[in-house]
């Protein structure tokens, strides 16, 4: 987990999701929200593979990929709260794709959450043909992800491709130190509707807890991984993530505000991207909707989340069908 991307078996293919990205934003204009220009919305890194020069079709999904979205810690508490619109749905069904949040519990451990993910995925419409469905687990809806598709063998031939949003795939430090009591707080959310759950969420967070997992658990064939990596610029972390980072950094300057760059990815699968937003801004509007709050504290929030996500189901769309080589 602490080695460059290539010598941990991590397929790098980011130059050809750029192209893909910077298609989508380019096509969109000014009709995408919170439209940032391609090189501001991703961090370049380096060693980032060329551009292929191939063309990007941004025509209507000829797999109808579903997006099932798995949230992260606190979801259903501050879900109410922020009272957001489906702008992701609304934008994904424009371009053929579909979408969904899978609803998990905001305050258990992954093993519990496992669980829950199953049950949604069996609960879904099955379709004869190639599987459509990409789950997209979100800091730690990854691992809920990792630890169903491990543990229930029977939703792997449903499953097109796992892919880690901001996933906290290696745990992060932050939760070495923490205790459940400290989430609680986050049921006090206006028109919260989370309960306590199995009381392991930040337990199931801690570095120790998911590396051992991670080594005693190898990830099944048959299913594509991918890492979409938060990398934010230092003047892109809202205020309120500074504490975090800052700690963070004492480990490693390369953080999100919550979780390393290196413990998002999904160890031998493909690396996507590395996004310029920190941890809140890649999935959590809160700017769009409370705009006082956006301006003070979460003031770096605004990212064109809407194209970013039909660039990856693009991306995994042309990568599964063979043609991102």
């Amino acid at each position: 987990m602490l080695t460059p991307a290539a010598y941990a078996g991590i397929d790098d293919k980011r130059g050809r999701f750029r192209e893909i990205y910077c298609a989508v934003l380019d096509d969109g204009g000014g009709s995408v929200p919170d439209y940032r220009p391609c090189d501001e919305a991703l961090t370049r890194v380096a060693g980032e593979p060329p551009r292929t020069g191939k063309p990007v079709d941004l025509g209507p999904s000829k797999r109808r990929l579903v997006a099932a979205m798995v949230p992260g810690v606190g979801w259903d508490c501050v879900d109410p709260w922020l009272k957001r619109p489906d702008t992701f749905g609304e934008h994904l069904r424009a371009k053929g794709f579909e979408f969904a949040i899978l609803k998990v519990d905001a305050l258990s451990g992954s093993t519990s959450n496992a669980k829950q993910v199953r049950d949604a995925i069996m609960a879904m419409p099955h379709e004869a043909g190639a599987p459509r469905i990409v789950l997209m687990g979100y800091s730690k809806g990854a691992p809920d992800i990792l630890e169903a598709v491990v543990a229930y063998s029977e939703i792997r031939s449903r499953i097109a491709a796992v892919v880690s949003v901001a996933g906290s795939v290696g745990g992060s430090p932050l939760a070495n130190y923490a205790e459940q009591y400290q989430l609680e707080v986050m049921r006090l959310f206006p028109g919260a509707t989370c309960g306590p759950g199995d009381g392991g969420a930040v337990a199931s967070m801690r570095t120790e807890t998911r590396r051992a997992w991670l080594a005693q658990n190898p990830l099944p064939d048959g299913v594509r991984y991918y890492s979409l990596v938060t990398f934010p610029h230092p003047d892109r972390i809202s205020s309120i993530l500074k504490p975090t980072y800052n700690q963070l950094a004492r480990v490693d300057g390369r953080n999100d505000g919550q979780v390393i760059f290196y413990d998002q990815m999904i160890p031998k699968g493909t690396l996507v991207g590395f996004v310029n937003a920190d941890h809140w801004a890649i999935a959590v509007p809160i700017a769009r909707t409370h705009e006082i709050i956006g301006a003070s504290f979460v003031d770096q929030n605004a990212y064109p989340r809407e194209a970013l996500l039909e660039a990856v189901l693009r991306f995994v769309e042309e990568d599964l069908a063979g043609g991102s080589k």
